[in-house]
């Protein structure tokens, strides 16, 4: 058997550092060399986290890009965007792969990409990186140095979206996307807003018709239907931990019913492990795929305006993140997808 891919988690201690963190240690190919926090270094990981007291038994430690080659072959980025791209840069330079959660390499065009996030800080690998997404763009994965993993918001509007675009089923006109998100996919950081006295009990909209993801969204959805795409994106946040619903609302091109609708989805995902297209009449809920990497889709047709209602969930900080940036991993190295993630959803 071949030896272990020596891994590098960078923000080990956020949200999704800390669920890579998990996959790592059950993946069978995978070995945990580094885990970089900047507030934590030198910290043993098992005693700032007890959860993981006696599976880890290395210290945080300070993210030193130049230190890395060598002793990893991989590092999977859990930085926010603006940092992440000097030391991605840094670890491909001396061929490292990189697998980032982070925004900096997912977009193709730098105009936008500034247009939400500002000047990029490394402009030379920039539009060079696969979008991370193995559904859509596994077969440029393999082999690559640097896949972008998609983020949670994007994925959910995705896969429920991207078969009726590819089949030509979607008429001209606005997308609208409406998004209900866990907390957890804020990061761990203190603002009022999710203090557990603000969210408990409540669910808000924030970033309304203006949220940056809207751009991976609306380019992926362009790619898969040929032309361009417009997306109203409505991003809310939800008073749980994990999880994210999502409601994709479009005017079909032609006359669809509710078992047309479902059957573009159980065709176009019929063979993918992480997709999981509902029996007809059963919607999609956070209960049944959080923990997991499963993604579920259903859709529904409205008899009376001509609407399709194309529904998802998934586990923000699984599918949308952690889990999300190991499947990309095992799609690059030429491996099981399923490698480390068939987990069952946490239950109850």
């Amino acid at each position: 058997m071949n030896a272990a891919l020596r891994v590098a988690v960078l923000g080990a201690s956020g949200y999704a550092g800390l669920e890579l963190l998990r996959i790592v240690l059950r993946h069978p190919r995978l070995e945990l060399a580094v885990a970089t926090s900047e507030q934590r270094a030198g910290t043993p990981v098992g005693e700032a986290f007890p959860s993981l007291r006696g599976l880890v038994s290395i210290p945080f430690e300070a993210l030193v890009p130049e230190r890395l080659p060598g002793r990893v072959d991989v590092a999977l980025c859990c930085l926010h965007h603006g940092t992440a791209a000097p030391a991605v840069t840094a670890l491909r330079d001396a061929g490292v792969a990189v697998v980032d959660l982070s925004a900096d390499f997912r977009l193709r065009d730098l105009a936008a990409y500034e247009r939400w996030y500002g000047p990029h800080k490394e402009p030379r690998l920039f539009g060079r990186a696969v979008f991370g997404v193995p559904e859509l763009h596994r077969g440029a994965m393999r082999g690559a140095g640097l896949v972008a993993a998609a983020g949670c918001y994007p994925t959910s509007a995705l896969l429920p979206l991207v078969p009726f675009l590819r089949a030509g089923l979607v008429a001209p006109g606005p997308v609208i996307v409406d998004a209900k998100s866990g907390v957890s996919g804020a990061g761990r950081k203190l603002e009022d807003r999710y203090l557990f006295a603000e969210l408990d009990g409540n669910v808000q909209a924030y970033g309304v018709a203006n949220h940056r993801h809207v751009a991976e969204i609306e380019q992926e959805a362009a790619l898969a239907a040929g032309r361009a795409v417009g997306v109203t994106f409505v991003p809310q946040l939800l008073p749980v931990i994990r999880g994210i619903a999502t409601s994709v609302y479009f005017q079909p091109s032609a006359p669809l019913s509710t078992a047309d609708a479902r059957a573009v989805l159980a065709e176009a995902w019929r063979d993918e492990p992480f997709v999981r297209v509902l029996p007809a009449g059963e919607a999609p809920s956070l209960a049944a795929v959080r923990g997991s990497n499963f993604c579920d889709l259903a859709a529904f047709a409205d008899a009376r305006h001509g609407t399709v209602v194309a529904l998802a969930t998934l586990d923000n900080l699984v599918k949308g993140a952690a889990g999300q940036m190991i499947q990309c991993l095992n799609a690059m190295q030429g491996w099981p997808e399923t490698l480390g993630l068939l987990e069952a959803p946490l239950a109850p």
